[in-house]
């Protein structure tokens, strides 16, 4: 399971070996100052849009990689059961993020807390 870090400028998305293989990318780096919302989800499997593109994505069971939508690409680590944290971005290549976490609420005040 993936480990979300932070520094004062920076939030770090550290994958496991097997994520980056099934996501077909490394650990995701986002500088605070990228993040212009933080919203919690019910259920981050449902929560993933768009068309996978590269990733792996098992259907009811995990999703782990980059999804295309009409806003952007979004990157998407979520497993069955696990509400989530969505973070919209704005200046980096990626239009979003979408966090599975089995403490989500935790997890959004943190990032909210660190901008």
């Amino acid at each position: 399971m993936s480990v979300v870090s932070m520094t004062e400028a920076a939030l770090t998305i550290e994958l496991t070996a097997a994520e980056k293989v099934a996501g077909l990318r490394g650990d995701v780096t986002i500088p605070l100052t990228a993040i212009t919302a933080v919203e919690v989800v019910p259920d981050a499997l449902a929560a993933g849009r768009g068309l996978r593109a590269p990733g792996l994505a098992v259907p009811g069971l995990r999703k782990i990689g980059t999804w295309r939508t009409w806003d952007g690409a979004e990157f998407v680590v979520a497993g069955r059961g696990q509400a989530g944290v969505r973070l919209t971005l704005t200046g980096h290549r990626l239009a979003s993020v979408l966090l599975g976490d089995d403490d989500a609420e935790s997890l959004a005040e943190r990032i909210r807390a660190a901008r």
